[in-house]
């Protein structure tokens, strides 16, 4: 005999609430990506970029920068290398673990990041921040604080 759960199927206001922000969600990744294409790079490229240009001497371990891209660190690793064959990082051995590693960003990561950067904040603006007054900015960002509150502490359990 089966058992039915009680499942809470959202309401028509929240399954439209939920399908707009997935909508926005990858219209804005794609529409981001596209703008980042012409300087050959990807989203996951520019979010590694940024890490290692607001960390210390450049650099993160690689353990670190996987935790805070979530990629898994095969992903990234394979990430690096690419990014290591295009020059913009490479990789240096941790002194204090044998094992560990760090990601660097080297001379022309930083360069390109000068470079990209103005057009990435002009594309954030273009296709978001102008959009929405500031009133409706300080809403978002106060509604979906408890969000990404609870999704950070999830991060790593099973």
């Amino acid at each position: 005999m089966e058992t039915e759960t009680a499942t809470p199927w959202l309401t028509d206001a929240e399954q439209c609430a939920w399908r707009t922000y997935l909508d926005v969600n990858r219209l804005l990744t794609y529409q981001l990506e596209k703008d980042l294409q012409p300087f050959g790079l990807t989203n996951n490229d520019y979010e590694i970029l940024v890490n290692l240009s607001e960390s210390p001497e450049r650099r993160l371990r690689m353990s670190d920068l996987a935790a805070a891209t979530l990629q898994s660190k095969s992903r990234l690793s394979h990430q690096i290398t690419r990014m290591e064959n295009a020059g913009l990082v490479r990789r240096e051995n941790c002194e204090s673990d044998r094992r560990g590693l760090y990601a660097v960003l080297t001379d022309h990561g930083m360069e390109t990041m000068h470079k990209v950067a103005p057009h990435h904040v002009e594309s954030v603006r273009r296709a978001f921040i102008d959009l929405l007054s500031p009133e409706a900015l300080g809403n978002l960002r106060e509604s979906l604080q408890p969000v990404a509150e609870k999704l950070r502490g999830l991060r790593g359990k099973p």
